[in-house]
Order: C-alpha cells, then sequence, then structure tokens
C-alpha cells in the first residue's frame, strides 16, 4: 500500500491538475460510467464534530474509494489545527486490497475549489468581469484563486457575516492584481459570477440581490438543514449540480423542492454539460446555478492523481499492510 502524507500534497496537486480530475469526473458521472455511493454524515457528540463517509466506483478511471471524516469547529481555537479534517483511502478495484492512503485536508480545499471553477468554465458568461464572493474563510480563498484563472475578472466584490475576515479574499485579490471591495448583500447585483461558501443554515443571498445572466456557485450546502440562497433563487435559475440525488436531499435544492418551486426533473448534471448532452447556459439573460454539494469521486479523483504524481516523483511510501 502507497502512502501520501498531508506534507507532500502542496508540492504535488496544483490547481489545474485538480481541476482537470474533478471536470473529468464530473463527466463519467454524467456518462453513468462513475457512481457516488450514499453518504454517511453524523453528529457524534464529541466537540462538536460532523463525521462521515463518502465514497463511488470510476468504472472509466478504475477508481474505488472512500474519504473519511468532517469538521471539528474547536480545532483551531483548541489546537491550531483546521477545522475539516479528512483522510482519502484508494482501494483496488480488481481485487479490494487496500492501495493507498492520501492526506485529504488540502486535497478537499482543492477539489471544492476545482468544481466551482469547473461550473464558471462551463456556464458562466463569456463576458464576466465582477465575481462576487460570500464567505471569506479558509476555503474561500482557494474557491476565489481557482475562479480567477476561468474569466478575465477585473473587480471581486466581497461580503461575509463577520466582515474583518474580509481581508482573506482582499489579499488574493491583491495578489492577482485585481481590486477589491467590500459590500452589502444587495451589493451582489453587480456580480456577473457569485460563489457562496459559507456553513450557514439560513439564506443570506435572496433572489432579488442576483441579476439577470448571473451565474452562482453554491458551495456551502453538504448537510440537511444547510442553506445559503433564498430557495426562490433556484426557481428563478436553471439549475446543475454534482450529483442530482445529493442536491435535492442535502443540497441547495432540498430546500425549493420541500416548498414546491422546483422537482427533481428541474435539477442537470452539471456532466451532461461538458459532455454536451445538456446545451448549459441558453442566453446572456439566463441565470445558471451550480449546487456543490460534494461529491466521493471528486476525491477519489485528485487522490487518484496525486498518488500517481508522488510515484512519479518517488515521494509515495510504500508499506507492506
Amino acid at each position: 500500500m502507497l502512502i501520501v502524507p498531508e506534507r507532500e500534497i502542496a508540492n504535488l496537486m496544483t490547481r489545474k491538475a485538480a481541476f482537470d480530475a474533478v471536470e473529468k469526473v464530473f463527466a463519467a458521472m454524467a456518462a453513468q460510467d462513475a457512481y457516488n455511493f450514499p453518504v454517511v454524515r453524523e453528529a457524534i457528540g464529541h466537540e462538536d464534530a460532523l463525521y462521515g463517509f463518502k465514497g463511488g466506483f470510476d468504472r472509466a478511471g478504475l477508481t474505488l474509494g472512500l474519504k473519511a471524516g468532517g469538521y471539528w469547529p474547536n480545532n483551531l481555537e483548541k489546537r491550531g489545527l483546521i477545522n475539516h479534517q479528512s483522510t482519502v483511502f484508494l482501494f483496488d478495484p480488481d481485487t479490494g486490497k487496500p492501495a493507498a492512503m492520501v492526506g485529504g485536508n488540502l486535497l478537499t480545499a482543492l477539489r471544492t475549489a476545482a468544481a466551482s471553477s469547473v461550473s464558471i468554465k462551463h456556464l458562466a458568461r463569456d463576458n464576466a468581469k465582477v465575481i462576487g464572493m460570500i464567505g471569506a474563510g479558509h476555503q474561500a480563498t482557494f474557491q476565489l484563486r481557482a475562479a480567477l484563472e476561468q474569466r478575465p475578472f477585473d473587480k471581486v466584490i466581497g461580503w461575509n457575516y463577520h466582515p474583518e475576515m474580509l481581508s482573506n479574499i482582499e489579499k488574493v485579490a491583491t495578489e492577482a492584481g485585481v481590486p477589491f471591495e467590500a459590500v452589502d448583500l444587495p451589493g451582489m447585483q453587480e456580480a456577473d459570477v457569485i460563489i457562496s461558501i459559507t456553513s450557514a443554515f439560513a439564506p443570506s443571498l435572496m433572489a432579488d440581490h442576483v441579476s439577470p445572466g448571473t451565474h452562482i456557485a453554491c458551495m456551502g450546502t453538504d448537510t440537511k438543514g444547510k442553506q445559503e440562497v433564498e430557495a426562490a433563487l433556484l426557481a428563478r435559475a436553471t439549475v446543475f449540480t454534482d450529483e442530482v440525488a445529493q442536491s435535492i436531499s442535502i443540497g441547495e435544492a432540498q430546500h425549493a423542492i420541500a416548498e414546491g418551486l422546483i422537482a427533481e426533473a428541474d435539477v442537470h448534471q452539471l456532466g451532461a454539460v461538458i459532455n454536451g448532452s445538456h446545451p448549459g447556459r441558453s442566453s446572456d439573460d439566463e441565470i445558471t446555478l451550480f449546487d456543490g454539494t460534494g461529491v466521493g469521486l471528486q476525491d477519489l479523483a485528485v487522490a487518484s492523481a496525486v498518488v500517481d504524481l508522488a510515484v512519479e516523483k518517488g515521494i509515495a511510501i510504500e508499506v507492506d499492510f
């Protein structure tokens, strides 16, 4: 079995490699060449932590495995560790033997950012110039770096529940040479692309905060009850997702479905746009929304890619398991 420690990931995995891996696996999902297993996600009753498993099998890429991990909200304050902790396990699909164990913390941040940037590539207007960020935590910085590579944005605007954290995304914008402006939520009407990356259980972005032609990537809702945007916004938009079953049960679509504003048939796989079986955006006035719930196959795709890189560079640790 091979081990790729967390400390090695930053020197192995690039944003482009993550983007390519996620785009490819979304396409495989839409072609029914890959599927995710049911998600297990539980409040464990200790340290206020959420813990769970996401897994799947990619027949096209012959990748089988799972990611184990979750969210420990007290880690940073108590231990100086990031709050999201995870590890990816890969198995040989021919024999079932364990093949690799890979540090999943940075990979999770990279694959989540890759998913929203894949949605921007395939759904945002070509002439998008202003990108809006809702959320300014650790993951938001990854989101913004990846998004800025998809269009020639000339302005970043941002809002956060805790305004003092906006400096995190302002720094990313400044490093990219793009001006930054803090706005209130109605100010998001200026944005051509909006990324929402919070862990909220009540909506912040409302339908009237969004202008025609905007593309929204909702990246924070991955649990029953979580919600970042008003359900009425999904009724105004053409809705895409990584996986329909997760979108309607634990993603943003759960609320619009519950309120009868949309039906399951109104939620489309982003992979179908990548494959060309769905036309994607149909006009410059259409609002498109990507409900990024986070699927196990994303984790397996980037972990498999990083294992190949680690072997190539002689970094992978081999153990007799």
